[in-house]
Formats: C-alpha cells, sequence, structure tokens
C-alpha cells in the first residue's frame, strides 16, 4: 500500500467520526422541547398534512403564533383554484352575508341617505321599531348610544354597523327634528325588518301586469304569490316578469314560482354532480296560472335561479324571455356549517335546463377572468348587437315546440334588446358620478314634505311637480355642488334628467310603487315587451 492511500486510510475515519460529532452537535439545535430528537413526523390516519404543519408552528414556532388565524388566511388559499362560487364565510361576517337571503334583519326599520354631511331619514318602514318610538322620515340621526355619526367621517356600512343587532336589543337614537330646537332622545328596542324580494307589483295597462323581483330569499315564494294574486284582482290577464339584476338565491324558491306557470309533469330543472345523483325537479300541476300568458325579462346580471326561472320557462316553450343574455351561473352551492359558526358555500352539482343545457360559462382562466366576462362582452359590442354573440352548434339544443337554444354561457333571450344610452351627455354622466340628481329629489322632498303628505300615488306626484321648477332648480343645485350648467348637455338629456327626478321624488314619498310607474318611461326593455303582447 502506498503513502497516499495509507494516509487516506487514516484520515477518512477521522473525517467521518467529525461529521457525525458534528452533525449530532447541530441537531441539538434542531430537538423538540422534550429533549427528544426531531423525527419525520408520522402522519395520523384522520389527520391531514394541513393539521400537522398547523401543529408544529402553534407548538414550536419560534414566536407565538395564533392557529386560528393561519386557518383564517389559509382556506380561502385553498379553494382559489375551485369554481368561482365556492366561497369561504368566516363567522363574522356570516350574519350579514345571511340576512339577505334569509328576507329579515335585525334593526330599527329605517332607511337612510348621507344628506350634507347628516345621516337622513327617507323612509321608515311601517309598523318597525322607529315608527313605533315616533321617529319620522326627514329626520337626522345625530347620535347612535354614544357615537356621534353626523358631522363626522363615517361610512354607511359603520353607521349600519351601529344600527343594526339582535332582535330585542336595546340602542338610543338622538334626532334633530326640522323646527325643534333641542335633539329628540329615543330608546328603541331593535326588531325583526323585512328585506323584500319583490320591489312592485302593479298594473302597466288595464290587462297587463308586472312585477319585479330582485332576488330568491326565503320569503320570495310567499312574496311572489301575494304580488301575482294583487295582479289578479286587478283583472291581469297577462304579465311581465323582470328578473334583471337579479342574481339568484334559493333553489326552491324558484321552481316553487316556476310550478305556478307549468302543466303537471313538465320539467323544470335538474341538478347532477360527482357525488350528487342527478335529482329532476318537475311541475305538478297545482300552479294557479297555467294559462296566463308572460314575458321574462333578463340581462347580464340575470343569473343563478334567474336562469334556472328564464331557462325553464324558455325550454318549455312557456313565455317569451327578452333582454340580453344572462350572466351564465350553473353551478348549485351547499352551505356547509363550520365549528366556529363560520360557513364553507362549496359547489356541490350543475345545474340543466329542462332541455339539458349546462349554462355555466367557462372559469378555467382563473377568477379574475371569470368575473371581468361582463367587460368582455360590453367591449365585444354584445350589449349592442345580438349578431356579435356566436354559439358553436354542439351547444345548440331544441325544445319541443322547435324552438332553438343554446348552453354555454348564459340564457340568449328570444328578444334582444340593446343597451340604450340615447340621451348620455358628459353633463348627465358628472350630475350621476356625483349623486347629484338623487341628492336633489330628497333635497326637494325635505322641503316640501308637509305639502306632499297627501299624496297617495305616482299620478298625484306627477301632478304636483306639474307646477315646480325642478329642472332649472335641479340644474343649481348642481352647479353649487361642482357640476357646472351645461345648456347643451342638459338639452340632450333632459328627459332622462326630467324623469329620475320624478321618479326618485315619488319614491321617497311612496316608496317603488312611486318610483317604478315613473321610470318605466326609459325602459326601453320594458316598453318592448309590452308592444310584443299588442
Amino acid at each position: 500500500m502506498g503513502y497516499n492511500n495509507r494516509k487516506s486510510a487514516i484520515i477518512m475515519p477521522v473525517l467521518l467520526a467529525c461529521a457525525l460529532v458534528l452533525g449530532m452537535f447541530i441537531n441539538s439545535f434542531f430537538q423538540k422541547n422534550d429533549g427528544t430528537p426531531s423525527t419525520i413526523f408520522q402522519l395520523p390516519r384522520a389527520a391531514s398534512k394541513l393539521d400537522v404543519v398547523l401543529n408544529l408552528i402553534e407548538k414550536d414556532y419560534v414566536d407565538s403564533v395564533k392557529a386560528a388565524d393561519l386557518v383564517e388566511e389559509a382556506i380561502p388559499g385553498l379553494l382559489k383554484d375551485l369554481d368561482p362560487h365556492t366561497v369561504y364565510i368566516p363567522a363574522k361576517d356570516l350574519r350579514a352575508v345571511n340576512e339577505e337571503l334569509n328576507g329579515n334583519f335585525g334593526g330599527i326599520g329605517v332607511q337612510f341617505i348621507r344628506y350634507q354631511d347628516t345621516v337622513a331619514i327617507v323612509r321608515v318602514i311601517p309598523g318597525g321599531p322607529s315608527e313605533i318610538a315616533g321617529i319620522l322620515a326627514g329626520d337626522r340621526i345625530v347620535m347612535v348610544d354614544d357615537s356621534i355619526v353626523a358631522g363626522v367621517k363615517m361610512t354607511d356600512k359603520e353607521i349600519i354597523s351601529r344600527l343594526k343587532g339582535p332582535k330585542g336589543t336595546p340602542v338610543r337614537i338622538g334626532i334633530k327634528r326640522r323646527g325643534k330646537k333641542d335633539l329628540l332622545s329615543k330608546e328603541l328596542l331593535r326588531g325583526s325588518i323585512p328585506v323584500p324580494s319583490v320591489d312592485v307589483a302593479y298594473m302597466l295597462t288595464k290587462d297587463l301586469g308586472y312585477i319585479k323581483v330582485n332576488r330568491f330569499a326565503a320569503t320570495t315564494y310567499f312574496e311572489f304569490s301575494e304580488g301575482l294574486q294583487k295582479l289578479k284582482d286587478q283583472a291581469c290577464k297577462k304579465l311581465i316578469i323582470d328578473l334583471r339584476g337579479n342574481t339568484g338565491g334559493y333553489l326552491s324558491e324558484a321552481t316553487n314560482m316556476i310550478n305556478e306557470f307549468l302543466p303537471e309533469g313538465n320539467m323544470i330543472v335538474y341538478t347532477k354532480g360527482k357525488s350528487q345523483p342527478k335529482t329532476d325537479y318537475k311541475s305538478n300541476g297545482e300552479g294557479q296560472y297555467q294559462d296566463l300568458p308572460i314575458i321574462v325579462l333578463i340581462d347580464e346580471g340575470s343569473a343563478s335561479a334567474s336562469e334556472i326561472f328564464a331557462g325553464a320557462i324558455q325550454d318549455n316553450d312557456r313565455g317569451k324571455i327578452v333582454g340580453r343574455r344572462s350572466f351564465g351561473k350553473g353551478l348549485v352551492q351547499e352551505q356547509r356549517m363550520l365549528p366556529d359558526g363560520s360557513a364553507l358555500r362549496l359547489t356541490v352539482a350543475r345545474y340543466y335546463t329542462p332541455t339539458g343545457r349546462c349554462i355555466q360559462k367557462p372559469y378555467n382562466k382563473g377568477k379574475a377572468d371569470y368575473y371581468n366576462d361582463i367587460n368582455h362582452r360590453f367591449l365585444h359590442g354584445e350589449f349592442e348587437k345580438a349578431d356579435s354573440i356566436h354559439f358553436n352548434d354542439s351547444l345548440k339544443y331544441t325544445t319541443p315546440g322547435g324552438n332553438i337554444v343554446y348552453g354555454g354561457g348564459g340564457i340568449m333571450p328570444d328578444v334582444f334588446i340593446p343597451v340604450d344610452t340615447s340621451g348620455y351627455s358628459n353633463y348627465f354622466r358628472d350630475l350621476r358620478a356625483k349623486g347629484i340628481i338623487y341628492q336633489y329629489a330628497f333635497s326637494f322632498v325635505d322641503k316640501h314634505r308637509t305639502e306632499m303628505k297627501k299624496l297617495k300615488d305616482y299620478k298625484a306626484v306627477l301632478q304636483f311637480l306639474k307646477s315646480k321648477p325642478i329642472i332649472a332648480e335641479m340644474v343649481r343645485y348642481g352647479a353649487n355642488k361642482g357640476v357646472k350648467a351645461n345648456a347643451e348637455g342638459l338639452k340632450e338629456s333632459r328627459k332622462i334628467i326630467e324623469t329620475q327626478i320624478k321618479a326618485y321624488i315619488a319614491r321617497d314619498m311612496i316608496d317603488d310603487e312611486g318610483f317604478y310607474p315613473i321610470i318605466k318611461d326609459l325602459d326601453q326593455t320594458l316598453l318592448k315587451a309590452e308592444t310584443l303582447f299588442n
């Protein structure tokens, strides 16, 4: 054996021994608190890797960390690559999220706007805590408990959070009333305040009824039935159902409503998913309006349950769909409660219209692209021309009556109505951007409230306004708020501005029963639907 080989034979064991000692020395810095050497953590069968990671961080991380905070941040990350409608709702947000679908919330029963740095009450809900306490429309809320809410920088959300609360809990309101020197102090017990899902049901003509549904909440079928009965009592022979801007809600409410218009045994919708067997929803033949001619209005804001409704009517050849292509949400969510009071709204199935259409639009390019689809449609010209929308033949379906319908992204209406931009001058856009028209309408009502108390319907409001210089006053009001008068822009947009002023004034006085009959003069989709019946 040579010298170098003998030298290596001596040195290598020494180096290995040194490395082993060094490794043991380094390892001593990474031991558990109980003194045992760290090892590869074996996963219990019932645990997940995430449980283990959280446990290690909470137990051994160098600084104190709340595992609960890590979980709150981690869950949205777990869901980000799923569909856009599977969402996590933290416990602190769940009540507010559910209130809209429950059809009520705990509060004092007022509608308000921010007006000249004050919280001005526009309307007092009949039968609510505020009406019982003697609070009036036009009153200003100055204080809520010990918090001043007038003349301070406070968002509407912050004010609402102070006024809302569990039913039966007390709240003290400080009120400033016109003509009264001192503040009025009112002690209220919060009550259950209804959140209507049917905005209005009224007769457009002597035999044509109109009903506007803004969402499918827990009370919607009941409200819808009441609205239909009201119209029936007024000799309604034809009906327009407005689902524009209705983003959906409970499937059961939608199917109950559709059932009113279909004969027995017709498919309304069916659902199926990986873990969900195919479930059919069919009409039971007990609907009271099976022969009533109907038209359904939709637009790009109509989604989910609205699309179920429109799809069932269209696929059963039951009525015409009028407007623009709907949003394209064909996924079914179920809310699963978690132990800490939070919830997961999990997509469990897809729904299909009676002809078999899945109208869920693609979401494979990510959530940002999914929600920007409406902007893409606008830029592509879809809001202006029906022939800008193209469907593959593979998405073509045929109704029992022989009509061609398409899947693959929303409900395409039978009669397309482009978005109406006539009369939209820069002057009008500036007024709208600053909320001038609505603010002026409130100031007008505030000034003439005593005179207008006797007005009971929109016709009386219009008659009252005939002698009032509302346009000239609004122009001066706008100029004082930073929107300079513009004669050319006013001329171009006069009809829109004047109609909106009158409609807002009527809403402030008699709610949506006053607003919709006036604003309809600007609604080209509704006006077109009216002519289709003729």
